[in-house]
């Protein structure tokens, strides 16, 4: 039987920050969320039962945020999630040949991970930089003016991340 998820002693502290810093106990929960990614690595059901029973929110609640909110690390998503703007700008300088390339290369479609377990691909709406279109998110980091050989690039340097133990 997997272990419930608890926050450590630092967590907690962090979180108690945060409950002091937000007029309200809901308000706090984007941040919570981001901990609670933190510290236990994905938002798996039983993270998002965890932080609900925390906050005193029901689980709908939180499970709504966390599948609203594409930046959030859900359970079964790749070591390297790969994040594609599908947004008119990004669209109109070639976000979708940029998705076609990553499907092509890893094999997977929107809304899938690689077996390997890698990489998982989404199309996701406004990225905030619409003036370096087409472009994607990577975990945290962003990747803009995308040619077709900067993807073929980048699959390449989390392949060899990966197999160096970098992490992503």
């Amino acid at each position: 039987m997997a272990q419930t998820p608890s926050f450590s002693r630092e967590a907690m502290k962090q979180y108690k920050w945060f409950l002091s810093r937000y007029p309200t106990r809901r308000a706090a929960l984007l941040p919570t969320l981001r901990l609670a990614e933190q510290q236990f690595g994905e938002l798996g059901v039983a993270e998002m039962r965890y932080v609900a029973d925390l906050m005193k929110i029901s689980p709908a609640a939180v499970f709504g945020v966390v599948t609203f909110y594409t930046h959030y690390r859900r359970a079964g998503t790749g070591k390297f999630h790969l994040q594609v703007c599908s947004t008119l700008s990004c669209a109109l300088r070639g976000s979708e040949d940029v998705v076609t390339r990553i499907s092509e290369r890893l094999g997977i479609s929107p809304g899938e991970t690689s077996e390997c377990g890698l990489f998982s691909l989404s199309k996701v709406e406004c990225l905030g930089s619409c003036d370096t279109a087409p472009m994607l998110q990577c975990n945290d980091d962003y990747h803009e003016g995308l040619t077709l050989e900067d993807v073929d690039q980048l699959i390449e340097q989390l392949r060899s991340e990966a197999s160096q133990g970098v992490n992503g």
